[in-house]
């Protein structure tokens, strides 16, 4: 379909060409880095990037190209996605909470301060000169988009955000895909900040300043930390309160930061803020994915480079689902059972138990809760389910 509608642009006289490769090398990174060396490339100055599912406006190069032609720093130059199924399920709102607290607040602050933020792989055109300053796309992580952002920033280029730019794209409706990005967006970071921390300490050309914020702000806090504490806190140091009645989590600790924090993530979805324990509960039980995934990039672990591409229903999908939708899904233990999520679940019931017969804080009114969702996403019965 693309080759046919690359050619019908070509036969009307437009410089177009439609290329593919043979071959997996390096994912993404390799296949960025293999377009980039086609010769015709040598006449261009920017590259404009979208994943499959992204559906720009007609109007998108008229309102990125500018910035960088009349700002020669200026090396990439990131637009804001727009989800066209988050209401498919109550799994894509709270994707879409909290994707969108990261392009209001992050993306958004770190432009806005002339900071460094993350280029989000998608949605965003880059200038080819300030690639290859940069070394070029590398596929020693499965985050090649973040990899070369952190890098052109160690050169000095300068990013921008358009936060009014938005591009249609689809969110992953399946846990299973759900689960496989959120592995790669979280194992992926860890790992780049353990293969780049010596080199951003030793380089010369940016601030004590920036590195402090790359290296602390943006790795450590956000990358590595943000998945850690969020799932010691709530599933190992709160459940262990009822166990050792000795430890105890002052309300400041355990009730006014967390929603302060849980408020400020909401904010940038106001249509889902009656959906808030929703996500709450929907984050924590991720939290336990996304800090396994941290420490297999920190370590460097067997699951390290695994790279699946993300799985998207679009229409033709859904509607074979629509079609099939009175016959029920079979359950498949090795794709739908999660051992993980159901031995923490199973761990904060017999904590919320241990509450109610010895304890005095009503914990075990939130531990019960937790514990089911935890069971329901350890059963894989969360997201769109598509028929066998």
């Amino acid at each position: 379909m693309v080759q046919m509608e690359c050619q019908r642009w070509a036969s009307k006289g437009i410089n177009i060409k439609y290329e593919i490769r043979d071959n997996r090398n390096g994912y993404k990174a390799g296949a960025l880095k293999e377009g980039l060396k086609h010769s015709y490339v040598k006449q261009c100055e920017y590259v404009a990037i979208f994943d499959a599912d992204f559906q720009p406006e007609p109007d998108f190069l008229w309102r990125t190209i500018p910035f960088l032609v009349h700002n020669p720093q200026l090396g990439l130059v990131q637009a804001r996605w727009k989800f066209v199924n988050a209401d498919e399920c109550l799994m894509t709102r709270m994707q879409e909470m909290s994707l969108d607290y990261h392009f209001t607040v992050e993306q958004e602050v770190g432009s806005s301060a002339y900071a460094f933020f993350g280029f989000n792989g998608t949605a965003g055109v880059w200038r080819i000169a300030a690639i290859d300053e940069a070394g070029g796309w590398k596929d020693r992580t499965t985050v090649e988009d973040m990899d070369l952002a952190v890098r052109a920033s160690l050169k000095g280029w300068k990013f921008l955000y358009l936060g009014c730019l938005k591009v249609k794209n689809e969110l992953p409706s399946t846990f299973k895909a759900y689960r496989y990005q959120q592995h790669r967006w979280s194992c992926g970071p860890a790992n780049l900040f353990r293969k780049m921390l010596v080199e951003i300490i030793r380089n010369k050309k940016v601030s004590p300043w920036k590195k402090i914020h790359v290296i602390y702000s943006f790795f450590f806090i956000r990358k590595i930390v943000a998945h850690i504490v969020t799932f010691i806190f709530y599933c190992v140091v709160l459940p262990a309160t009822v166990l050792v009645p000795e430890v105890h989590i002052p309300k400041w600790g355990a009730i006014y930061i967390p929603s302060i924090i849980t408020l400020l993530n909401a904010v940038g979805t106001p249509r889902s803020l009656h959906l808030l324990v929703f996500w709450i509960l929907f984050e924590n039980v991720m939290s336990l994915h996304r800090t396994k995934a941290t420490f297999i990039g920190l370590l460097e672990a067997g699951r390290v480079n695994e790279w699946i591409v993300t799985e998207k229903l679009g229409d033709a999908l859904k509607l074979k689902s629509a079609l099939k939708a009175f016959k029920r899904p079979r359950f498949r233990i090795g794709e739908r059972v999660h051992l993980l999520e159901l031995a923490t679940g199973a761990y904060l019931f017999f904590c919320g138990c241990y509450d109610i017969a010895f304890g005095k804080n009503h914990y075990y009114i939130y531990l019960f809760v937790q514990a089911i969702a935890f069971f329901i996403m350890g059963f894989g019965y969360v997201g769109t389910f598509v028929p066998s």
